[in-house]
Order: structure tokens, then C-alpha cells, then sequence
């Protein structure tokens, strides 16, 4: 059975960066489109970015656009979701999803198979 696990959030400064990552384990990481999103509190889940499965493509929510990358090591069987800049509004629980379906990922958090128990990622003003 395939699992998530998210790793690298914590408490930054806003301006500051991390480096969120998304571990897969029971099965091959380059059979899925990958997502992330994230849930802030009081608020709905909300698309962050998603990527294909070999890299090719990647796709950003444009409250992120300029400011996170996405990107995925399939021999590592691991996603990344390099945060940079972030500000106040950036702080949320931030999940990574895989989907089988679908080669190139999606924007609907629907859309998505797995789901990993997310890491939280707190910006202090």
C-alpha cells in the first residue's frame, strides 16, 4: 500500500524559506502525478502546485507563482516543495497527494488517490 510522508515544516520569519518533503513508500513514485496543497486554519484545502510524472511539467497556484517550486526525484522516491518568501498568509498544514490516474497531476484535490497527514508550516510576521 502506497504512503505519503511529509517532512520539513516548522516555524520561519516571514521572508524565510523551507523546504517541504514528501516521501513515497510502497510502490514507485514515477507511476504518479504529484500535488501539494494546504489547509490554513478556518479555511478550505487550496491547490498549491502539482508536477508530472517524469518532471516535465509543473503548474503553480498564482498566490505562489514566483515563490515555490515544485520538483521530484523518482529514483529517491521523494517530491519536494521549495518555499521561499513566505509571508504570514503562507502559514497552513501542507499536504502532498498522489494520483495514478492521472500522468500530469492535477489542481483538484479530488482528483487525488493518496494522501499524506501533511506538516505544518507556521510564518511569524
Amino acid at each position: 500500500q502506497v504512503q505519503l510522508v511529509e517532512s520539513g515544516g516548522g516555524l520561519v520569519q516571514a521572508g524565510g524559506s523551507l523546504r517541504l518533503s514528501c516521501v513515497v513508500s510502497g510502490g514507485a513514485l514515477r507511476w504518479y502525478g504529484m500535488g501539494w496543497f494546504r489547509q490554513a486554519p478556518g479555511k478550505e484545502r487550496e491547490f498549491v502546485a502539482t508536477i508530472s510524472r517524469n518532471a516535465d511539467a509543473t503548474y503553480y497556484a498564482d498566490s505562489v507563482k514566483s515563490r515555490f517550486t515544485i520538483s521530484r526525484d523518482n529514483a529517491e522516491n521523494t517530491v519536494y516543495l521549495q518555499v521561499n518568501n513566505l509571508n504570514p498568509e503562507d502559514t497552513a498544514v501542507y499536504y502532498c497527494a498522489a494520483v495514478e490516474k492521472l500522468p500530469y497531476g492535477s489542481i483538484r484535490g479530488s482528483d487525488y488517490d493518496i494522501w499524506g497527514q501533511g506538516t505544518r508550516v507556521t510564518v511569524s510576521s
